[in-house]
């Protein structure tokens, strides 16, 4: 199974549900094979692609599998999902759709970790520490979201709690 003619049938589907191929998979398991279908989008808040959106492209993009016998009447599982928070981001889509988010960002002179303010084509406005700095997009060599158990609600401030 190529992949190249796997995307080609995807990629349709997806942009369909106004979402994106962000990278494919095709391993083999046993006797059958595992099709991994990694979507991203902007999603209905501008943040990523919803479940709802997920599961309702699953099952086109099932359906349009089936019909193309991509294996051959050979058995696959289809595996589609988010494109995952521990991927890097590497496109200035990646670090709009995280607005809001901590990242930790590897630069040629150190590491930088703070939350996303805002976004352009060059570059990333963070909160560093309550401190604004702007990185450009060239310098980033690798950023990754920091997962956060107790992250700010959208639309609202962190702020800590003094003890008086």
């Amino acid at each position: 199974m190529n992949t190249a003619d796997l995307e080609a049938l995807v990629a349709p589907v997806a942009a369909a549900h106004t979402l994106e191929v962000d990278r494919l998979e095709v391993m083999t398991a046993g006797k059958r094979a595992v099709v991994r279908v990694f979507l991203d989008g902007d999603g209905p808040e501008g943040h990523g692609p919803s479940l709802d959106e997920i599961a309702s492209a699953t099952r086109d993009i099932s359906a349009t599998l089936d019909a193309a016998d991509i294996t051959k009447g050979k058995p696959y599982t289809l595996e589609v999902s988010s494109r995952g928070v521990s991927r890097p981001l590497t496109e200035a889509k990646h670090f709009r759709r995280n607005t809001r988010r901590l990242v930790a960002l590897t630069l040629a002179d150190g590491t930088v970790t703070g939350r996303i303010r805002g976004v352009t084509d060059d570059g990333i406005e963070l909160d560093v520490d309550g401190e604004a700095r702007t990185v450009p997009l060239a310098e980033v060599q690798r950023a990754l979201v920091q997962v956060e158990l107790n992250r700010p609600v959208a639309g609202e401030e962190y702020e800590e709690e003094t003890e008086g």
